[in-house]
């Protein structure tokens, strides 16, 4: 055996899987620390921290400017989702370095955005400058934090403080529930917002462009094909020009449409093999064609058309606005897009 062939055969067998019931029993435990964790801020939430929730709302959707979101370590990695959440959702956001921040960047921040401080002890020293900025310019500042005394909790317009709660860090020190807790109030009142301003799929594709997001978002009337590609004749054709038109146009099929231009079958390489005759060119489209064929609209997300097509087996539908086909859709189109 040569060396090349032992390599080959130790990568291509996985070795068993090993139980360790005390491995399964650690990573149980910090699920179920940290779900207590998230029981205890809903709690809150449905108490005395609600009010503060519901003023922080408001003061954002009124806001002319941004959401400020700053914070150092942990929390500041748990804003910069934040920010990020609040941006692809309808609401204006980025997110400021603290310690950056006492450098120039708070250049950044006018009297018309809102700062959004996250800090567990709300003690964070790199916060102090932010703070100091945010009363001598009169920026609202709201702060997450679990110490309604701290500095950062005195100083804040609206402060969101959090329940205490067992870290799932056995030494109780690396942030894991704190930083979980930050992050669900912050999604909380980012899809809070998102509800109010009443932001759609549509809105959410203009910040979701690319990737498979991007591709879920996209709708018919993005990947169809319309004014000459699409192939059509009126009733009455005869079944010689039709052909010429599904061959012209290769989509395997054409439209058939009445004297209002309304879509009323489909001629497709089945109805073709079905009536195949010696005397099929003379014959009308309408004693081949499928009548009332299955259409989607222009609005319809591409998603929901290529179910229809897998459900139905068909790979083509024509794009119908008050009846009138304005375009025809191939299920290469939508595979090509990344629609899955």
């Amino acid at each position: 055996m040569t060396l090349g062939t032992a390599q080959s055969q130790n990568t291509s067998v996985a070795p068993p899987p090993l139980r360790d019931d005390k491995l399964r029993e650690r990573v149980l435990r910090t699920l179920s620390i940290e779900a207590k964790g998230l029981a205890a801020l809903s709690a809150a939430i449905e108490a005395e921290l609600g009010d503060a929730v519901e003023v922080a709302i408001r003061l954002i959707e009124t806001a002319r400017g941004r959401v400020i979101v700053t914070g150092m370590g942990k929390s500041g990695h748990i804003g910069r989702k934040l920010a990020a959440t609040f941006a692809s959702t309808g609401t204006p956001a980025l997110f400021l370095h603290a310690a950056e921040a006492s450098h120039g960047d708070l250049g950044m921040v006018t009297p018309d955005d809102v700062l959004f401080a996250i800090s567990w002890s709300g003690e964070t020293s790199e916060l102090g400058d932010i703070v100091h900025y945010a009363g001598r310019f009169a920026v609202p500042l709201i702060a997450i934090t679990s110490n309604a005394t701290s500095t950062l909790g005195r100083a804040a317009d609206v402060a969101l403080v959090l329940p205490r709660v067992e870290e799932a860090c056995p030494n109780g020190l690396a942030p894991t529930t704190s930083t979980l807790m930050q992050l669900a109030i912050g999604d909380a009142v980012a899809v809070a917002l998102l509800e109010r301003r009443g932001f759609s799929a549509s809105d959410f594709r203009v910040f979701h462009p690319g990737g498979k997001l991007g591709a879920r978002l996209l709708k018919v009337a993005d990947l169809m094909h319309g004014d000459e590609s699409v192939p059509i004749v009126r009733l009455g054709t005869p079944m010689s020009e039709a052909l010429i038109e599904i061959t012209g146009k290769r989509f395997g099929c054409c439209g058939v449409v009445d004297a209002q231009d309304r879509l009323v079958g489909i001629v497709t390489d089945g109805d073709l093999r079905r009536h195949m005759s010696a005397d099929l060119l003379p014959r009308r489209v309408e004693e081949v064609m499928t009548a009332s064929p299955l259409v989607v609209a222009p609005a319809e997300l591409a998603s929901a058309a290529l179910g229809q097509m897998s459900r139905t087996k068909i790979t083509v539908l024509f794009v119908v606005s008050e009846g009138t086909p304005v375009g025809i859709l191939h299920i290469h189109d939508i595979l090509r897009a990344g629609v899955v």
